[in-house]
């Protein structure tokens, strides 16, 4: 017997391959959707919860058709399970507590288009070992980032014009800060307890400082500000306070007898901190090298650039 395919089979056939793929193509979002729980007002989304398996966790940017705008109060709270999230471009606020004591959260990408990170929103994230805030925030909350012991490093933007009280209560791994040049309020605790920190740049002129904004701060730290600021005199809360030293010049960047390198030139005495990190996005700074400029150049290279796909450098005072 002979097998005989009929055009109307054929039809069917195809009919029934095209239906099954918009079952996949259906299938996969939900998928995504069932880690989370949300609302949806006026057309927009809002993540009220997680309710996926931990890991790194990607949020969507859509979901149903509308766009995800907003991460709500305590939707990530205590889930221990997440190791890193991503937060997509559209989203403009982080809501109280929204990742409050996810203690093994060891990184978060945010997006420039937050405007808001909420009261005690990333509190007690343990191992958080970096952050940077993005530019259109204005307001660092009432313990956003406290009791975050590996934090290591910190970026606030130009935007922000207010630290609140205990901002960065405890971080006791921190051991530098830049305040950006806007800020004209330092909030009562804001830094209280960061026993680490020697160094507190600031790049404006000196802002109001709460009680103890800077109480805990390790006796050996110095304030350093910029030349031309306004309002500095020998002492700021206590901490000796320094004009920063010029800028550095750098030159002869390249490939010296094998090892990557660079010579950078100071004012002698100075002393600079090269760091290096191997990914931007996340741009975990390690420092690989303390000088004192005896002379005012420096030569320095890097024996380990080549074990690196991409190698980062930057220079800082300690």
């Amino acid at each position: 017997m002979h097998e005989v395919t009929t055009e109307a089979m054929k039809t069917e056939r195809k009919l029934f391959q095209v239906s099954m793929l918009g079952v996949l193509l259906w299938v996969l979002p939900a998928a995504v959707q069932a880690q989370f729980t949300m609302t949806t007002n006026d057309g927009a989304v809002t993540i009220t919860g997680y309710i996926g398996s931990g890991g790194a966790v990607i949020i969507p940017s859509s979901t149903n058709g509308f766009p995800v705008t907003g991460i709500g109060e305590n939707a990530f709270i205590d889930v221990f399970t997440i190791t890193s999230v991503t937060i997509p471009e559209g989203v403009t606020s982080i809501g109280y507590e929204a990742f409050g004591m996810c203690t093994n959260l060891t990184g978060v990408t945010i997006p420039d288009s937050v405007t808001n990170i909420g009261d005690y929103g990333f509190f007690r994230c343990s191992s958080l070992t970096n952050i940077t805030i993005p530019g259109g925030v204005t307001t660092i909350k009432v313990e956003a980032f406290g009791l975050c012991p590996s934090l290591t490093n910190v970026t606030m933007p130009n935007s922000v014009t207010n630290i609140q009280g205990g901002a960065f209560e405890d971080c006791t791994s921190l051991t530098a800060v830049t305040i950006p040049k806007n800020v004209t309020d330092i909030e009562a605790g804001a830094f209280d307890g960061c026993s680490s920190l020697t160094g507190l740049y600031f790049q404006g002129n000196p802002p109001s400082l709460g009680a103890n904004a800077f109480g805990g701060v390790s006796a050996a730290a110095t304030v350093y500000y910029l030349p031309g600021t306004m309002g500095w005199g020998t002492m700021f809360d206590n901490f000796p306070a320094v004009e920063l030293n010029p800028p550095l010049q750098i030159s002869d960047i390249g490939v010296q007898n094998g090892e990557f390198g660079f010579t950078f030139a100071g004012t002698n005495d100075q002393v600079i901190v090269v760091e290096a990190c191997t990914d931007l996005a996340i741009a975990n700074w390690q420092p690989i090298q303390t000088n004192t400029l005896s002379s005012a150049n420096f030569n320095f290279l890097d024996s380990q650039w080549g074990n690196y796909p991409c190698r980062f450098y930057r220079l800082r005072s300690p």
